[in-house]
């Protein structure tokens, strides 16, 4: 493993991705109902110590406004005005929370806005290890989050997604990194969650063909990529540094850690279900016939949550590359896919998975 896979999530700073992740917004909907029950059901801690609701993967923030805020209002009914929750937004250490914070500040949604005994705070630290102290979360939401690996196992020969590829060896190994990660990933919450606490995930998955989706996004950027390559603006060996480290999970996969009786980790499964997300870009293109925008705003879906991944291998050598050539590399990467798109708008598969997670 070279060093340009060892921190491979990163998503466009100075707000872009809250800016850029309108097709996450809308995929976690149908999510919302299941934290809305969790919120319902949850064990609360006795007396009045404050209530801890954790928002792991948070990025920027504009995406957890809603379900946070969903779950906020429903505890309040339970619990009243005055008691102190507590909101700790997590994701790595490279996230922009600058943008975080002044998106709780300032956006209208924020339930720093609506609640005067709301207080918001972060950690700066992988999802995969513990991150809070043991038995002091009442409340956990995830969202298109854990879907990006904690490392990618090395290059994809022959794509920049590995649901992609045809080299089974490095679909294996990513595929034993998801399944590790995942399990890691629960084994934490099921030490921080309090006893009867509860957790939702919404993550990026697999369909019942083992479909991971987004096709022609993913032809797209590869065909961009490829012309970068052979018109000589980037290096084959730059390319070759490019991977997207995401990996659906079909419903298979969410439940393999769990026993016979859904027990994992001292968690149990509550609900778990693998759907597909609609296509709100689709539809729009389907009803105004603009083709240009179809590809736009799918790209500025790419870009705010992908690109700045795929833009590490520029530096994954001695000759990296300078801020402003990773720049105009982001502009020629979004303009070429969208216009690939736009040459011929498809429908995209959005295969999405939820699960309800309770701790026994």
């Amino acid at each position: 493993m070279t060093e340009s896979f060892a921190t491979p999530a990163v998503m466009e700073g100075h707000g872009g991705y809250n800016v850029r992740s309108k097709v996450q917004a809308a995929g976690l909907c149908p999510a919302v109902p299941m934290l809305e029950r969790a919120a319902r059901e949850v064990a609360l801690p006795a007396g009045s110590q404050p209530i801890v609701i954790a928002d792991y993967g948070s990025s920027q923030g504009r995406n957890s406004l809603v379900p946070i805020g969903a779950a906020i209002e429903i505890l309040r009914g339970r619990i009243g005005p005055v008691r102190a929750i507590s909101i700790v937004h997590n994701d790595r250490p490279e996230n922009d929370f600058t943008a975080l914070f002044q998106t709780l500040l300032s956006d209208p949604n924020s339930y720093l806005r609506r609640d005067s005994a709301a207080y918001a705070s972060a950690i700066g630290r992988s999802f995969y290890e513990q991150i809070l102290p043991s038995e002091s979360v009442t409340l956990g939401w995830s969202s298109w989050a854990v879907q990006w690996l904690s490392k990618a196992p090395g290059p994809i020969p022959d794509q920049v997604q590995v649901a992609y590829s045809k080299d089974e060896a490095t679909r294996a190994a990513y595929y034993r990194q998801s399944a590790e990660d995942w399990q890691n990933f629960l084994l934490a919450r099921g030490r921080e969650l309090c006893p009867g606490g509860r957790l939702v995930v919404l993550t990026m998955a697999l369909d019942e063909n083992r479909d991971f989706g987004y096709w022609p996004l993913l032809k797209a950027m590869y065909g961009a990529l490829i012309e970068m390559v052979d018109s000589g603006f980037i290096r084959e060996d730059e390319f070759r540094h490019m991977a997207i480290p995401t990996v659906g999970r079909s419903r298979a996969d969410l439940l393999a850690p769990f026993d016979a009786e859904g027990r994992f980790g001292g968690l149990r499964v509550e609900e778990a279900e693998v759907f597909i997300g609609e296509d709100h870009i689709w539809a729009d293109f389907e009803q105004h016939r603009d083709a240009g925008a179809f590809g736009a705003q799918w790209t500025a879906f790419a870009r705010g949550s992908v690109f700045p991944t795929i833009a590490k291998g520029l530096h994954s050598g001695e000759n990296a590359r300078t801020v402003e050539f990773t720049a105009e590399f982001m502009d020629r990467l979004e303009a070429d896919t969208a216009a690939r798109l736009a040459e011929r708008p498809e429908r995209m598969l959005i295969p999405l998975g939820k699960v309800l997670l309770a701790k026994n």
